[in-house]
């Protein structure tokens, strides 16, 4: 960093008397040597950008005293503004002199003073900054009384004229050309973060010309898109939803940023996954189908390169909570049909799943229950419904509504009556999508024989943790199960122990027993939590298991 203020100031000198030059006598023989000089002038404007951008506007006063002479210079500078990236860069740099909270009289001039120079930048598309300059000093005003308003105005009016021009439709006589919108977009890119031209910013991104193709600059959609993502911008979820329908990779960007916020953050409660997702805006702006579409591909692809990870998983089923509440807002009469979110799967099948339990007596939850299994088993094991995909396919779309799968682990734990096929093929579907039929009637039965050994301990007088371990055969040395089917029988036993009378008294113990390694403590602890999620979200009443389902949870995240 030092080799390069001391390269920076010598360059600083060499420029700043070059612009002196050009600035005293605008003759032929300065303008060609400007022009020979722009490729050379615009390096330097970009290393002096990287400069400043490391230190605050006080800091760079104190190092470069003369740097308002050297920027007001070359605003001036017709030549300089006219060349490639030379402006876009001369406005970074004058951004980088804008002090957002500033502290004395000091720090508000310098304020004041770059404002004028925006104003100055924004002034092609509106009026001679020059001569409002000597009309303003005839009638008495100092640049810092007016510098401030004039940018805000200006802002103003070209976000009322961005309207007029969408209201104008096909009359081009009073529309704004799509060059100059597309001109106007590249000047914002540095001044997104601006709090004075947010207006601005968001009348460009709701901005809907009669062009075939996009007007406005592809840098603007990417640095717009990155303050929205790193906070340092304030939009309207229309405007959000604008930038993200008009710039694919923008949307991209923010699903990717969502997941490296979720995995930085290491382990997270579905709370806080909750959190993090309506942060960033992505179910609310899902109402609309085609957003929908992209983020639901991107977590397929995040559920296939992460091997059914449980956190995607999580994130998926908590996605999915939020998008369907966000429609329940928005859509009292739904705008879009079912079949625009989910083109490739059964309607009738997302029909029911979109079901929210809690509109249901829960007597009567083993209807829709069966009807889902049905459904998927038919579509999974019938030939001729391929058009909605594979096996994969249909349990990436139950998923979604994970929910169901958890309430049809409770209802075969609670029930004394004999388990349901429906029941027990839609869990082994669930745990092992990927498993043959064979595979499948193969844990079906294995479900199936310790659901029949837990219900033969509810009747004992007093439940141990060895009688319980010995019933899910979890304490056999070679346990030759599948990995799925021996992770749908642990959670049977957590269902069995949350519910079951005796069960809080050997909780603790049979929970050591099942989780000898730190891998199945997650699991178990991501379970948990995911129950006492859901039924937040039934607005379930069950004291007793809910009182021990967070203690088993604490004590677990207490030692993993």
């Amino acid at each position: 960093m030092a080799q390069d203020l001391v390269g920076f100031s010598s360059d600083y000198q060499f420029w700043m008397q070059k612009l002196s030059v050009w600035h005293q006598a605008s003759t032929l023989e300065t303008q060609q040597d400007t022009c020979l000089h722009l490729p050379r002038f615009q390096e330097f404007l970009r290393q002096m950008y990287e400069v400043l951008k490391e230190m605050d506007s006080t800091m760079i006063i104190e190092r470069f005293p003369t740097i308002g002479q050297l920027l007001a210079k070359i605003c001036w500078n017709p030549f300089i503004l006219a060349f490639d990236e030379s402006q876009k860069l001369l406005l970074w740099c004058l951004c980088c002199l804008i002090n957002k909270e500033p502290q004395n009289s000091e720090e508000l001039k310098l304020n004041s003073w770059t404002r004028g120079l925006l104003s100055h930048m924004l002034s092609a598309f509106r009026f001679d900054t020059k001569e409002l300059g000597l009309f303003t000093q005839g009638l008495g005003y100092a640049p810092a009384d007016y510098y401030p308003g004039l940018l805000k105005n200006m802002v103003l009016s070209l976000v009322s004229e961005l309207r007029e021009n969408h209201l104008n439709g096909f009359n081009t006589q009073r529309r704004m050309a799509p060059e100059k919108i597309r001109f106007l977009s590249r000047v914002c890119v540095p001044l997104v973060t601006l709090p004075d031209a947010e207006p601005l910013v968001e009348a460009l991104l709701t901005y809907h010309g009669y062009e075939p193709q996009e007007v406005l600059w592809p840098e603007f959609f990417d640095a717009v898109n990155e303050a929205f993502l790193l906070k340092k911008i304030s939009l309207p979820t229309s405007a959000v939803i604008c930038l993200w329908l008009r710039h694919l990779p923008s949307l991209e960007k923010a699903t990717l940023h969502l997941f490296e916020k979720l995995i930085s953050s290491g382990r997270n409660f579905l709370r806080r996954i909750e959190c993090f997702l309506k942060n960033s805006l992505l179910p609310e702006a899902a109402c609309h189908p085609a957003i929908f579409r992209i983020v639901d591909e991107t977590f397929r692809y995040a559920l296939l390169e992460t091997d059914g990870a449980p956190e995607v998983l999580a994130t998926i089923q908590v996605f999915t909570w939020c998008f369907v509440e966000a429609l329940e807002k928005q859509n009292k009469q739904l705008k879009f049909t079912l079949k625009t979110y989910f083109p490739y799967a059964s309607p009738s099948l997302v029909m029911v799943l979109l079901q929210h339990p809690k509109d249901i007596p829960q007597e009567l939850w083993h209807q829709p229950l069966k009807h889902i299994s049905e459904m998927l088993r038919e579509i999974v094991e019938d030939q001729t419904h391929r058009s909605y995909g594979g096996p994969f396919e249909c349990w990436f779309l139950f998923i979604h509504f994970g929910g169901w799968a958890d309430i049809a682990a409770e209802q075969l734990v609670m029930s004394e009556a004999e388990p349901p096929e429906a029941l027990l093929w839609l869990l082994a579907f669930s745990y092992g999508p990927c498993d043959g039929s064979q595979q499948r009637v193969q844990t079906m039965v294995e479900v199936k024989a310790v659901l029949g050994h837990l219900k033969r301990l509810l009747r004992n007088p007093i439940l141990s943790a060895r009688d319980l371990q010995a019933a899910a055969a979890e304490g056999r040395d070679q346990d030759t199960r599948p990995p799925s089917c021996q992770q749908l029988i642990r959670h049977l036993l957590l269902n069995f122990l949350l519910w079951a009378p005796g069960g809080h008294a050997i909780a603790q113990e049979v929970i050591t027993l099942m989780a000898p390694t730190d891998e199945i403590g997650h699991e178990i602890a991501g379970f948990l939590d995911q129950t006492l999620y859901r039924w937040d979200h039934l607005c379930l009443e069950a004291p007793r298991p809910r009182k021990l389902a967070q203690e088993l949870l604490a004590e677990l995240r207490a030692h993993i």
